[in-house]
C-alpha cells in the first residue's frame, strides 16, 4: 500500500470524507456556546470546541469501528470500511485512535477543571456506545445525550457552572439525536437484524416513522422552551419554524422507508442544526447591535 492509499485508508477510518457526523455534533456545542454568551463567544474557546469536535467526532469513529468490525464485515453499507476491509490494522486504529484521544486531552487541559471533568464523561460515553449497541434497546438515547454533553461543556468553560437550561438542552438534543439516527437506523435495519445489533429502528418497529416525528416535535418544543427562557425574539423562532419545515420534509421522504429516501432524511439534519444556530445566531446578533 502507498503512503497515498494508506493516507486515504486513516481519512476514511475518520469519517473525515463524510463530515455529516462532525457537523451533528458541532451544531449543539455551537448552540452552548451562543446561549451561554449571549452572542459570539470568546474566539479561544470556540476554536477549542470546534477543533475538538472534529477530533473527538473522529476518534469516536475509530473507537465505532474497532468495535464493530466483524459486524461491519457482513453488512453491505459497511463491509468497505478500513478495518472491516482489512485496508488498516486493529493495532494501527488504536494507535491513531490514541493519538486523538491525546490530542483531545490537550485541548480540554487548557479549560478549566468543570470543563475537563465533563470532557472525560463524555470520553467515556464515547468508549461505551458501540458496545451498547449489543444489549440495550435503544442506543439511539445514548448517543443523544452524548453528542449533546457539547452544551453543558459549553457552560462550564464560560461561566465555570452549569445551569438548569444547559441540562435542558442537552436532554432536548437527546431526542434530536433519537430522531435522525432512527432514519439512519432505518437504513440499516435488516442488516443489524441479521447481525443481532439494537436499534430504536428494529425497537419501534412499524411506528419508526411517528417515533421520528414525536422526537422531533419534543425536540423542537424545547428549543422553543429555551428561546423562552432567554428571552430571543422573531428571528429566533423563525429559524425553529425552518426546522419544523424540515423535519416535515424528512416525514416525506421517510414514508416510505426506502434505504436511499432515510438516508437522505439523515443527512437533512444538517440544515435542522443549521437552521437553529443561524436563527439563534442572528437574534443574538441583533439584540446586541440594538444595545449598542
Amino acid at each position: 500500500m502507498t503512503w497515498q492509499e494508506r493516507f486515504n485508508a486513516y481519512e476514511k477510518l475518520m469519517r473525515l470524507d463524510k463530515p455529516i457526523g462532525i457537523l451533528l455534533l458541532l451544531w449543539p456545542a455551537l448552540w452552548g456556546l451562543w446561549f451561554v454568551a449571549q452572542g459570539i463567544p470568546d474566539h479561544r474557546l470556540l476554536l477549542i470546541f470546534v477543533v475538538g469536535t472534529v477530533i473527538m467526532r473522529s476518534a469516536g469513529c475509530i473507537v465505532n469501528d474497532l468495535a464493530d468490525r466483524n459486524f461491519d464485515s457482513r453488512v453491505e453499507r459497511t463491509r468497505h470500511r478500513p478495518l472491516a476491509a482489512g485496508l488498516v490494522a486493529p493495532k494501527e486504529a488504536v494507535a491513531l485512535g490514541g493519538a486523538l484521544f491525546l490530542v483531545a486531552l490537550m485541548l480540554a487541559l487548557k479549560l478549566n477543571r468543570l470543563t475537563i471533568l465533563l470532557a472525560v464523561i463524555a470520553f467515556g460515553m464515547t468508549l461505551i456506545y458501540p458496545f451498547l449497541k449489543r444489549f440495550f434497546p435503544f442506543p439511539q438515547a445514548w448517543l443523544g445525550l452524548a453528542f449533546g454533553m457539547s452544551i453543558p461543556m459549553a457552560y462550564a468553560a464560560y461561566i465555570n457552572f452549569v445551569p438548569i437550561a444547559a441540562w435542558f438542552m442537552m436532554l432536548a438534543n437527546m431526542f434530536w439525536a433519537i430522531a435522525y439516527d432512527t432514519e439512519y437506523a432505518m437504513v440499516d435495519r435488516d442488516d443489524d437484524l441479521k447481525v443481532g445489533l439494537n436499534s430504536s429502528a428494529i425497537l419501534l418497529g412499524r411506528y419508526d416513522v411517528a417515533g421520528v416525528m414525536l422526537s422531533h416535535a419534543i425536540f423542537l418544543f424545547m428549543m422553543v422552551v429555551a428561546g423562552t427562557w432567554y428571552r430571543l425574539g422573531v428571528v429566533y423562532y423563525l429559524g425553529i419554524g425552518v426546522a419544523l419545515l424540515l423535519a416535515g420534509y424528512q416525514a416525506y421522504l421517510i414514508r416510505g422507508r426506502g434505504r436511499e429516501q432515510c438516508f437522505r432524511a439523515f443527512r437533512n439534519n444538517n440544515w435542522v442544526g443549521m437552521a437553529i444556530f443561524a436563527g439563534l445566531a442572528l437574534d443574538l446578533y441583533l439584540r446586541t447591535g440594538a444595545a449598542g
